[in-house]
Parts: structure tokens; sequence; C-alpha cells
């Protein structure tokens, strides 16, 4: 009923194609992606190499002065063994004068300029590099709404948004990526110490269990609370995805004329490759 299992040969398969077709098909042989040494952004990595070549991918390390060490070395471990292209731009000195003028106590808008920061730097590298910006996050993320608009949010194409966290486990440990960084606990090190269990208030793979019926399955909430969830989890779980539907879309456009952009005029990605 739950069965998260995927064929990660066939994942694998499918999620190269669709990184290097929707790269080239932009008129783009490379890509940038930020690499924490966590496993979402070590799956897209891993994936992105495969996809393209690893001389076509740089991934750029972006700490702050709180970060973990271990998130460096994770990172260098990656990049060792792909042999992936990468640049360390510490963000400290960057964010600090804006973070003087939030109190210290308010984590969330702290970390949102640190995210935000980061992808101002990976389409600065975009640019420089002349390749897209890979994303990172995972559909569990997606659908939680735990992500930073206009920051980690940001990318060009996104190879994992389909994958719940559970699936991504899987599909790392079966292209290889060291058991050190996908049994680590998940974290965006926006502060010490943070994890995103601890922030969400539960588990990963109990929400995954809980996502998959109500979307994928289209349990509704009493089903799942019959299915043996806590009521609470559930009506958690249903707030958030309905509260953060907004970070799923595009900005709506308020419509004026005939051919308004995302209405009526849907120019498909493909038209002319």
């Amino acid at each position: 009923m739950t069965d998260l299992t995927i064929n990660t040969d066939l994942a694998r398969t499918i999620l190269t194609g669709f990184i290097r077709t929707e790269i080239t098909r932009a008129g783009f042989k490379r890509a940038v992606l930020g690499l924490s040494g966590g496993i979402d952004s070590t799956l897209s990595c891993f994936l992105t190499a495969e996809a393209l070549g690893a001389e076509n991918v740089l991934v750029v390390r972006m700490p702050y002065r709180s970060s973990s060490p271990d998130s460096l070395s994770d990172a260098q471990m990656v990049i060792d063994r792909l042999g992936v292209q990468a640049l360390t731009i510490p963000i400290t000195d960057m964010v600090d004068p804006l973070l003087a003028q939030i109190p210290a106590e308010n984590q969330v808008r702290r970390g949102n300029v640190m995210a935000r920061m980061r992808m101002i730097i990976l389409y600065d590298q975009s640019e420089a590099f002349k390749g897209l910006v890979v994303g990172t996050g995972n559909k569990t993320e997606i659908l939680l709404g735990y992500t930073t608009l206009y920051g980690d949010a940001a990318c060009a194409l996104n190879p994992l948004g389909d994958l719940y966290k559970t699936q991504v486990r899987q599909l790392a440990r079966a292209m290889g990526v060291p058991e050190s960084i996908i049994n680590k606990p998940p974290s965006a090190d926006l502060w010490a110490g943070q994890t995103d269990e601890g922030e969400l208030g539960f588990t990963y793979a109990e929400v995954d269990r809980l996502l998959y019926l109500l979307v994928d399955q289209r349990y509704s909430p009493d089903d799942c609370i019959q299915a043996g969830f806590e009521p609470r989890f559930v009506q958690e779980a249903v707030r958030r995805i309905r509260k953060y539907h907004y970070k799923r879309l595009m900005p709506p456009i308020a419509k004026l004329s005939n051919r308004t952009i995302g209405y009526d005029f849907l120019y498909l990605r493909d038209w002319g490759t």
C-alpha cells in the first residue's frame, strides 16, 4: 500500500536523459549546481556528471562561518570521486551586513538570506560557466514547502523533484554515493545544529509514506487516518501541502488580454527541437 520502492536502473536512465535533453534543447552543454555535501545535491551531481560528462559540470561550495566542516569535506569527497569542476565561494562577508539587521533569534529569516545569496552566486556562475543551474530539491520538500522561494527552490531544471526522500536514498545507494553521505542526518546547514527532521517535527520515512498515499494514491485525509496515521500528523501534512502550494507555481499574472502568458499563451519547451 505504501511501497516506495523504485526501479533504480530505470530511474537513472530517465533522469540522466532528462538532464541531457533539457539542457541541450535550451542550447547549452554545461551545468552548475550547489554542492552541500548532503544526499540531494550529491545525487544531482552524480546524475548530472553521468548525463553531461564531469568536465561539463561545475559544482560550487558556499559555506557560511557556522557551516559544518563535514559539509565541505563530504562535498570534496564527491568532487574527487567524480572529477567535476569545482569552486568554493564563502558567503560570510556577503550576508553578514544584512544579517546584522535581523535579530539572532529569527533563524528562518537569516536562513533565507543565506539560501538566496547562494542562489545569486549559482546564477552568476551559470553565466560565467555558460551552464544551466540544476536543482537539488526532492518531492518531499517541494510538497511540504520546505524550501526557500528564490533560494534553493530556484533552478532551470530539477531531476529530483519527483523522488521522495526515501527514493532519493535508494537511487543514491544504487549509483554509488558514499554511505557516509546517505546516512548522515539531512540538513540545510543554515545554522548550527539545524536538521530537516528536527525542524519539520517528523521523519522523512514517516511523512513519505503519508504523502505517497495523499498525493500518488489520492487518499483522502480520512482514508489516511483509517490506514493508521495519527490525525494530527495527517492534518499537518495536508495543511503544509495547501499552504505552500504558491511555492510550486510560477507567479500568477492578472488576465487583461486575449492571450495571457500562462493561460492562453502556453509556449511548449520542445517547439523547434
